[in-house]
Protein backbone atom coordinates (compact mmCIF):
# COMPACT_ATOMS: atom_id res chain seq x y z
CA UNK A 1 0.00 0.00 0.00
CA UNK A 2 1.55 3.18 -0.89
CA UNK A 3 1.23 6.10 1.53
CA UNK A 4 1.81 9.63 0.14
CA UNK A 5 4.07 11.83 2.98
CA UNK A 6 3.78 15.29 3.08
CA UNK A 7 7.66 15.54 1.78
CA UNK A 8 6.61 13.19 -1.36
CA UNK A 9 3.72 15.59 -2.11
CA UNK A 10 6.08 18.50 -1.42
CA UNK A 11 8.63 17.18 -3.51
CA UNK A 12 6.40 16.18 -6.57
CA UNK A 13 4.87 19.55 -6.76
CA UNK A 14 8.22 21.25 -6.54
CA UNK A 15 9.71 18.96 -9.17
CA UNK A 16 8.62 15.86 -10.67
CA UNK A 17 11.74 14.59 -11.59
CA UNK A 18 13.17 15.24 -8.59
CA UNK A 19 10.38 13.49 -7.10
CA UNK A 20 11.22 10.06 -9.75
CA UNK A 21 14.88 10.36 -8.51
CA UNK A 22 13.75 10.07 -4.18
CA UNK A 23 10.86 8.27 -4.23
CA UNK A 24 10.68 6.04 -7.15
CA UNK A 25 14.31 5.41 -7.95
CA UNK A 26 14.93 5.69 -4.31
CA UNK A 27 18.50 7.81 -5.21
CA UNK A 28 19.95 9.09 -1.84
CA UNK A 29 22.64 11.72 -1.91
CA UNK A 30 24.94 12.89 0.28
CA UNK A 31 24.04 15.85 2.66
CA UNK A 32 26.91 18.22 4.18
CA UNK A 33 27.49 16.89 7.92
CA UNK A 34 25.49 18.66 10.30
CA UNK A 35 22.99 19.85 8.49
CA UNK A 36 20.31 18.54 10.09
CA UNK A 37 21.74 17.51 13.64
CA UNK A 38 20.56 20.88 15.60
CA UNK A 39 16.62 19.59 14.38
CA UNK A 40 17.24 15.87 15.12
CA UNK A 41 18.69 16.83 19.07
CA UNK A 42 15.66 19.10 19.81
CA UNK A 43 13.00 16.36 18.18
CA UNK A 44 14.32 13.39 19.81
CA UNK A 45 14.70 15.52 23.43
CA UNK A 46 11.72 16.70 23.44
CA UNK A 47 10.01 13.38 22.75
CA UNK A 48 11.91 11.79 25.50
CA UNK A 49 11.05 15.28 28.11
CA UNK A 50 7.78 14.63 27.34
CA UNK A 51 7.30 10.97 27.16
CA UNK A 52 8.98 11.50 31.44
CA UNK A 53 12.24 9.96 30.25
CA UNK A 54 15.12 11.61 32.33
CA UNK A 55 17.02 14.54 30.45
CA UNK A 56 19.24 15.50 32.05
CA UNK A 57 22.48 13.54 30.88
CA UNK A 58 21.72 14.65 27.10
CA UNK A 59 21.74 18.27 28.35
CA UNK A 60 25.69 19.32 28.39
CA UNK A 61 25.84 17.59 25.04
CA UNK A 62 24.07 20.67 23.61
CA UNK A 63 25.59 23.57 22.35
CA UNK A 64 24.89 27.23 23.89
CA UNK A 65 22.78 27.77 20.78
CA UNK A 66 20.77 24.45 21.41
CA UNK A 67 20.26 25.09 24.83
CA UNK A 68 18.73 28.84 24.03
CA UNK A 69 16.44 26.41 21.64
CA UNK A 70 15.55 24.08 24.10
CA UNK A 71 14.74 27.18 26.67
CA UNK A 72 12.58 28.77 24.10
CA UNK A 73 10.50 25.05 23.17
CA UNK A 74 10.12 24.65 27.08
CA UNK A 75 8.67 27.57 27.60
CA UNK A 76 6.54 27.52 24.91
CA UNK A 77 3.02 27.91 25.60
CA UNK A 78 1.95 24.75 23.29
CA UNK A 79 4.44 22.45 24.67
CA UNK A 80 3.51 23.00 27.88
CA UNK A 81 -0.11 21.44 27.57
CA UNK A 82 -0.78 18.27 28.48
CA UNK A 83 0.73 15.45 26.79
CA UNK A 84 -1.04 13.18 24.52
CA UNK A 85 1.26 11.61 22.47
CA UNK A 86 4.74 12.29 20.41
CA UNK A 87 6.90 11.17 17.29
CA UNK A 88 3.43 9.47 16.65
CA UNK A 89 2.73 7.78 12.68
CA UNK A 90 -0.25 8.20 11.58
CA UNK A 91 -2.33 7.68 8.78
CA UNK A 92 -6.04 8.42 6.65
CA UNK A 93 -7.69 7.99 3.37
CA UNK A 94 -8.56 10.43 0.76
CA UNK A 95 -10.76 9.12 -1.80
CA UNK A 96 -8.53 6.29 -3.05
CA UNK A 97 -5.58 7.10 -1.89
CA UNK A 98 -3.51 6.71 1.52
CA UNK A 99 -1.66 9.80 3.73
CA UNK A 100 0.38 9.77 6.59
CA UNK A 101 3.18 11.13 8.78
CA UNK A 102 4.88 11.22 11.86
CA UNK A 103 3.73 14.16 14.35
CA UNK A 104 6.51 15.34 16.92
CA UNK A 105 3.68 15.84 19.34
CA UNK A 106 0.03 15.76 20.34
CA UNK A 107 -1.60 18.07 23.10
CA UNK A 108 -4.43 18.84 24.84
CA UNK A 109 -6.52 20.81 26.92
CA UNK A 110 -9.98 19.79 27.78
CA UNK A 111 -11.15 18.45 24.63
CA UNK A 112 -8.96 20.71 22.31
CA UNK A 113 -5.91 18.90 20.76
CA UNK A 114 -2.83 20.61 19.07
CA UNK A 115 -0.73 19.27 16.62
CA UNK A 116 2.96 20.55 17.51
CA UNK A 117 5.60 20.62 15.07
CA UNK A 118 9.06 22.23 16.07
CA UNK A 119 11.22 24.57 13.25
CA UNK A 120 14.42 24.87 14.26
CA UNK A 121 14.33 26.52 10.60
CA UNK A 122 12.18 27.73 8.36
CA UNK A 123 8.41 27.95 8.56
CA UNK A 124 6.63 26.92 5.66
CA UNK A 125 5.68 30.93 3.89
CA UNK A 126 2.01 30.02 3.89
CA UNK A 127 0.96 27.16 6.97
CA UNK A 128 -2.16 26.74 5.93
CA UNK A 129 -1.73 25.35 2.46
CA UNK A 130 1.27 23.64 3.55
CA UNK A 131 1.07 19.50 2.80
CA UNK A 132 2.12 19.09 6.38
CA UNK A 133 -0.49 21.27 7.51
CA UNK A 134 -3.47 19.17 5.87
CA UNK A 135 -2.26 15.66 6.20
CA UNK A 136 -1.74 15.88 10.11
CA UNK A 137 -4.89 17.67 10.66
CA UNK A 138 -6.83 15.44 8.12
CA UNK A 139 -5.14 12.16 9.49
CA UNK A 140 -5.93 13.58 13.56
CA UNK A 141 -9.42 14.79 12.62
CA UNK A 142 -10.17 11.20 11.49
CA UNK A 143 -8.62 9.50 14.63
CA UNK A 144 -10.14 12.24 17.02
CA UNK A 145 -14.16 11.77 15.72
CA UNK A 146 -14.04 8.22 15.71
CA UNK A 147 -13.85 8.98 19.73
CA UNK A 148 -15.54 12.34 20.32
CA UNK A 149 -17.81 13.17 17.18
CA UNK A 150 -18.04 16.55 16.73
CA UNK A 151 -17.08 17.35 20.33
CA UNK A 152 -13.06 18.67 20.00
CA UNK A 153 -11.31 21.69 18.46
CA UNK A 154 -8.02 20.74 16.41
CA UNK A 155 -5.20 23.33 15.37
CA UNK A 156 -1.93 22.55 13.68
CA UNK A 157 0.89 24.53 15.77
CA UNK A 158 4.06 25.32 13.75
CA UNK A 159 6.26 26.45 16.75
CA UNK A 160 9.05 28.98 15.47
CA UNK A 161 12.29 28.10 16.95
CA UNK A 162 14.12 30.42 14.64
CA UNK A 163 11.81 33.50 15.83
CA UNK A 164 10.23 32.48 19.10
CA UNK A 165 6.91 32.59 17.42
CA UNK A 166 3.90 30.48 16.84
CA UNK A 167 2.31 29.76 13.55
CA UNK A 168 -1.45 28.39 14.31
CA UNK A 169 -4.01 26.61 11.76
CA UNK A 170 -7.25 26.12 13.33
CA UNK A 171 -9.13 23.36 11.68
CA UNK A 172 -13.11 23.28 10.06
CA UNK A 173 -15.32 21.60 7.64
CA UNK A 174 -14.18 24.11 5.39
CA UNK A 175 -10.64 23.42 5.75
CA UNK A 176 -11.18 19.67 5.94
CA UNK A 177 -12.92 19.66 2.31
CA UNK A 178 -10.41 21.95 0.73
CA UNK A 179 -7.44 19.88 2.27
CA UNK A 180 -9.16 16.52 1.04
CA UNK A 181 -9.60 18.07 -2.23
CA UNK A 182 -6.14 19.40 -2.61
CA UNK A 183 -4.92 16.11 -1.52
CA UNK A 184 -6.94 13.72 -3.60
CA UNK A 185 -6.17 15.63 -6.38
CA UNK A 186 -1.97 15.79 -6.16
CA UNK A 187 -2.04 12.25 -5.03
CA UNK A 188 -4.06 11.56 -8.27
CA UNK A 189 -1.32 13.73 -10.46
CA UNK A 190 1.45 11.23 -8.70
CA UNK A 191 -0.25 8.19 -9.68
CA UNK A 192 -1.09 8.72 -13.40
CA UNK A 193 1.39 10.70 -14.08
CA UNK A 194 3.04 8.72 -17.56
CA UNK A 195 6.79 11.26 -17.17
CA UNK A 196 8.31 12.94 -14.32
CA UNK A 197 9.25 16.45 -15.72
CA UNK A 198 12.29 18.35 -14.87
CA UNK A 199 11.68 21.99 -13.14
CA UNK A 200 14.38 23.57 -14.51
CA UNK A 201 13.69 26.74 -12.08
CA UNK A 202 14.69 24.92 -8.73
CA UNK A 203 17.69 23.13 -10.47
CA UNK A 204 20.15 25.61 -8.77
CA UNK A 205 18.42 24.03 -5.36
CA UNK A 206 18.68 20.87 -6.39
CA UNK A 207 20.91 17.79 -4.75
CA UNK A 208 20.34 16.19 -7.98
CA UNK A 209 21.04 18.49 -10.59
CA UNK A 210 24.59 17.55 -11.33
CA UNK A 211 23.30 14.02 -12.88
CA UNK A 212 19.81 15.21 -13.87
CA UNK A 213 20.12 15.28 -17.68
Amino acid sequence: MQIFSPNMLKTFEECPKKYEFRYIQKLSVPQPKGVFEKGKKIHALAHYYLRGDDIQKFLPTLSVEEQNIWRLLLNNEYFQKNYVNSEYNLTSKVGTYWIGGRLDAFMKTDNNYFILDYKTGAVPKNPSEDYQTMVYLICANEILAKGWGDNFSLSFVYIDLKNNLNHVVSFDEGKKKHYCSALENICAKITTAQRFQKNVNRCKFCEYSKFCS
